[in-house]
Parts: C-alpha cells; sequence; structure tokens
C-alpha cells in the first residue's frame, strides 16, 4: 500500500523550498541532512518548527525539505513557508491560525536590482568638487 504523503513548495527571497510530509516520529531532513547539521543557527531551527509546533504536529510527521538558493535565513523562511502549504492539505482548518501567524504569506521582499550610474542599487560613486 502507498504511503500518504503532502506536498507543499515554498519560496522567499532566491530560495525554493520542496516540502513533503510523511506519517512519522518528527524528524526533519534538509537536503538528506538531518536539521541540526544543515543550520547552524538555533534561531533558523525554530523558524522552521514554526508550522508544525503551531498545529501540534511536531511528532506527527516526518518533513522531507529539499531547498536550493539563497542564503541560510531565505532558506529557512522557505522551508516554513512549504511546511505550512503542506499542513493545509493535511488539514484545512489549519488555515486560519496558519494564515493569521502570516506563516501562508509569500514574502515579496526581494533584492533590489543594481542600477547604472551607480555602485549599488542605490549607492553613488563619492562626490568630490575637484
Amino acid at each position: 500500500m502507498a504511503q500518504v504523503q503532502y506536498y507543499g513548495t515554498g519560496r522567499r527571497k532566491k530560495s525554493v523550498a520542496r516540502v513533503r510530509l510523511v506519517p512519522g516520529t518528527g524528524r526533519i531532513l534538509i537536503n538528506k541532512r538531518d536539521m541540526d547539521d544543515f543550520f547552524g543557527l538555533e534561531t533558523l531551527k525554530l523558524i522552521v518548527k514554526q508550522p508544525l509546533v503551531l498545529t501540534e504536529t511536531l511528532n506527527n510527521y516526518d518533513v522531507l525539505v529539499n531547498v536550493k538558493g539563497g542564503g541560510f535565513t531565505g532558506q529557512a523562511g522557505a522551508i516554513r513557508h512549504g511546511i505550512a502549504r503542506a499542513l493545509l492539505k493535511v488539514n484545512s482548518e489549519f488555515r486560519g491560525p496558519l494564515k493569521r501567524a502570516g506563516f501562508l504569506t509569500r514574502d515579496p521582499r526581494m533584492k533590489e536590482r543594481k542600477k547604472y550610474g551607480l555602485k549599488a542599487a542605490r549607492r553613488a560613486p563619492q562626490f568630490s568638487k575637484r
């Protein structure tokens, strides 16, 4: 018999996370590595667990994540977004609490592009009178 799986895609800045929720004991694997090995900072681990803690499903599902692009913070945000979307497929009653916590909203903030005539997005060359 096929095992039940719930999918969710999360995005943040340049990061894209493909998340699978599988009934299990609460293990979180990110790119085939344990979450503790993947993220060094404790705050990033908390960010990833937030949707599971909110819906009280932390020990009910194993979370299998494939994430690419961006940095550690963006990847943690993308994983949180993907887990929240996958939890919606588990139970649609989770929508209210997840929405109020802001886990279902795609954060639109992106890096601003560099403009011509400038050294960075807004940084102008140093002014000199002569």
